[in-house]
């Protein structure tokens, strides 16, 4: 049997693109083969949608999901954000821990993506993080939903890969983080301290938590202050700024080579 875009089960799937459903039923969207290939791994996909080309194709990740649905291409379609869909839909449970659970593990690097609202940015982010060998990223206050379908997209399953943590209390995250004996640093266009200084002077080979602010507002003020240290990617031309993928790129990246 294949499904079509009415098929009940499609039609449930398809609530969660928005937020509201999935926060209600625990679970997410995962689109493509990459995506689907590390929600499997990470033993979080409940049923595995695709046209049946596709299910050929990718008979591999086919025969290790739980639950297999053949769909057309409509409902497919209508399952999928992108524009060209690559023809695999997974539900997925939602794996986030509670922050308490990831510092357990005392991680050595840990990324805060705080008030950061474009989802793109954060799937970056949360991307980078897990390239440079963060134990756990933290979506602090009131941060973009990790299981929103263009945040999944651009982690390019690094979702699966570290300790995703959601907490609204953006002040209580630092003192948590703190109390687990990693360094605040805030990257801001305006720290005192730059990164390369504190590369040179050892004071990253120390655990580090990095604070990311939106790249429209920076930063929320309470966090600024809270932090050990302001931190600034340093600029020897004559660009304005870095976005915040890059900033948070150079950021991650030294603590990860002087930790080395």
């Amino acid at each position: 049997m294949t499904f079509t875009p009415r098929t009940p089960r499609v039609v449930a799937a398809r609530r969660l693109q928005r937020r509201r459903d999935r926060d209600q039923t625990g679970r997410f969207l995962a689109e493509g083969p990459q995506a689907v290939r590390e929600a499997l791994a990470a033993g979080a996909v409940l049923e595995l949608f695709g046209t049946e080309p596709a299910l050929a194709r990718h008979a591999d990740l086919a025969a290790t999901a739980p639950a297999v649905s053949p769909v057309t291409d409509e409902a497919l379609a209508a399952l999928a954000e992108t524009v060209q869909p690559q023809g695999l839909v997974a539900v997925c449970t939602q794996i986030d821990v509670p922050l308490a659970d990831a510092l357990a593990k005392s991680p050595r690097l840990v990324a805060v993506a705080a008030e950061i609202r474009d989802p793109g940015n954060a799937g970056t982010v949360l991307r980078t993080a897990d390239a440079a060998g963060a134990g756990a990223v933290v979506f602090a206050g009131d941060a973009v939903d990790p299981y929103n379908g263009k945040c999944v997209r651009a982690s390019a399953g690094s979702l699966f890969h570290t300790d995703v943590v959601r907490d609204r209390a953006g002040l209580g995250v630092v003192a948590a983080l703190r109390d687990a004996g990693l360094q605040v640093l805030a990257a801001t266009g305006y720290g005192d301290d730059d990164v390369d200084g504190l590369l040179d002077d050892g004071s990253l080979t120390r655990p580090t938590a990095w604070l990311f602010g939106s790249e429209a507002h920076g930063l929320p003020d309470d966090l600024l202050a809270a932090a050990d240290h302001r931190v600034r990617v340093p600029i020897y031309g004559g660009a304005e700024s870095l976005n915040l993928a890059a900033a948070a790129a150079v950021c991650l990246y030294a603590s990860a080579r002087a930790m080395r």
